[in-house]
């Protein structure tokens, strides 16, 4: 018994093949199994794209009814899978909602219950802002302990005053640096693949969701087109917002100019062939591409609603939504003549990204937890 790994049920939220699924998966992948094995919990029954992999690792995998259908039976299920599992880790990603999970997860018996934080707030996504703020004021009130992904996240979720006490762990996206690396072989062989060789070429990763601002992403190649029509857009990911976009590209004549990749698992090779990342998010709580952009050396353009903490080499350059399309147009084509790229993987390092060592600290953090268990207690709430 004593030689069985710690198991950490993590709650999920919705699997969407971006953001905080693939950082997790980051760690899931680098962490030492025979010390702390991860267990989740996915909201909605179909299969997601990490399912077998995660399986195969050895980890368990419960589906509970969608919080959009009925909040109300979900943390039920929570309820009974962190009861009958007898879980005492319960480590909840999805942001201000984790006061409903770790709700459940405290009446059902966890003694530590961590409530992370990836995300902040616009004023453009009206019902999700609204709800957000709502469940601020209780994002401290389940959560035996508090996680974020940057300080610029936790203050939006736990305050400044309480990240500055000490009372925040930070967990940073970490990727793997073996993968992330820039080679001139990679970016030529990709270039051919998607037939960009002669090409300046934009590109941008993420969910076609309003958070990304994908509307202002197309406003801005159109002039930058009117300036170097041999140009194009690369496109990579999916969302509800997706036929809006292309329907877009349409209107503005520039089918022939912009690629949509879909969801791609190469993302590391797609990112080389890249001349600029363009990134005109409205709010995040990090950016994890743009850590990916840096690791691979590819000049990224942001928006203010990017943290400072993940501009740290010179291949971040920063933006206004203030300023036109035009103007930000006239800082994308400062690189169409290419630039040096160099190895910025003890960048990575000094700043908390290389998955091989924040792995090894993630089960620190939950071995330090577990050994600081309260002893059980015989009666709990019930749901």
């Amino acid at each position: 018994m004593g030689n069985e790994p710690i198991r950490v049920l993590r709650i999920m939220g919705p699997v969407i093949s971006g953001g905080v699924d693939i950082i997790t998966m980051n760690y899931y992948r680098a962490i030492d199994k025979e010390k702390v094995q991860l267990d989740f919990i996915f909201d909605g029954y179909h299969k997601t794209s990490i399912d077998d992999e995660v399986k195969e690792m050895g980890g368990k995998i419960f589906k509970v009814e969608p919080y959009t259908s009925s909040m109300w039976k979900s943390m039920k299920q929570v309820y009974q899978i962190v009861k009958e599992n007898d879980y005492q880790i319960v480590h909840s990603h999805m942001n201000a909602l984790s006061v409903f999970p770790l709700c459940a997860a405290k009446l059902a018996g966890a003694k530590v219950r961590i409530a992370s934080n990836h995300s902040t707030a616009t004023k453009g996504e009206t019902k999700k802002t609204v709800l957000k703020y709502m469940l601020r004021p209780f994002a401290k009130v389940f959560p035996t302990h508090f996680a974020a992904c940057s300080k610029h996240a936790g203050h939006w979720l736990f305050g400044k005053e309480f990240c500055e006490s000490g009372k925040v762990s930070f967990i940073k996206n970490a990727i793997d640096l073996k993968k992330y690396h820039f080679s001139e072989e990679v970016r030529t062989n990709v270039r051919a693949e998607l037939d960009v060789r002669d090409k300046f070429v934009i590109g941008h990763a993420g969910r076609f969701a309003y958070q990304k601002n994908h509307k202002f992403l197309v406003e801005v190649f159109e002039e930058v087109v009117k300036v170097h029509p041999n140009s194009v857009l690369l496109l990579a990911g999916d969302g509800p917002l997706k036929p809006e976009i292309e329907s877009l590209v349409k209107e503005k004549g520039l089918n022939d100019k912009v690629k949509f990749l879909g969801v791609r698992r190469d993302i590391n090779r797609i990112m080389q062939a890249f001349d600029v990342f363009l990134f005109p998010s409205f709010y995040e709580g990090l950016g994890n591409v743009i850590t990916e952009a840096q690791a691979v050396s590819t000049i990224s353009i942001v928006s203010e609603g990017i943290p400072d903490e993940v501009r740290f080499t010179e291949y971040v350059v920063g933006m206004n939504l203030s300023q036109t399309a035009k103007e930000w147009a006239r800082e994308v084509l400062k690189y169409k003549d290419n630039y040096m790229r160099r190895d910025t993987k003890q960048d990575m390092r000094n700043n908390g990204y290389d998955i091989d060592l924040a792995a090894e600290q993630l089960v620190d953090y939950y071995i330090e937890l577990n050994k600081h268990l309260p002893n059980k207690e015989l009666v709990k709430g019930e749901i």
